[in-house]
């Protein structure tokens, strides 16, 4: 089963959902203002939102007859603990790297 900082990994593969997320941290926004910015229908946004919600990267709220999305801090924290779980062999590798081509002399 995958975790949900893989979902969130997934979900931001899709360039419109990815276009949708980084057009968040400005401000919150609707679903027209979000389908004018990324230029696909409401219809479309609406089923990216969803993707976005289940892998909780973005939230939405209520306000009058509109609902606001913005961008859900626990799925971004869910990304980064999945990621930083390979930052020690990543960084051991680039040290091990840096150790031969100081002793070949290239460095």
């Amino acid at each position: 089963m995958a975790t949900n900082g893989v979902r969130a990994l997934v979900a931001l593969s899709d360039p419109t959902r990815r276009a949708i997320f980084e057009a968040l941290p400005q401000a919150p926004r609707a679903v027209g203002e979000l389908a004018e910015l990324t230029g696909v229908t409401s219809s479309a946004v609406s089923q990216h939102l969803r993707v976005l919600r289940e892998a909780r990267l973005v939230m939405m709220r209520p306000e009058g007859n509109r609902r606001l999305y913005s961008l859900d801090p626990r799925g971004l924290g869910d990304a980064r603990d999945y990621l930083d779980q390979f930052w020690p062999s990543a960084l051991a590798a680039y040290s091990a790297a840096l150790q031969t081509a100081r002793t070949d002399g290239r460095v």
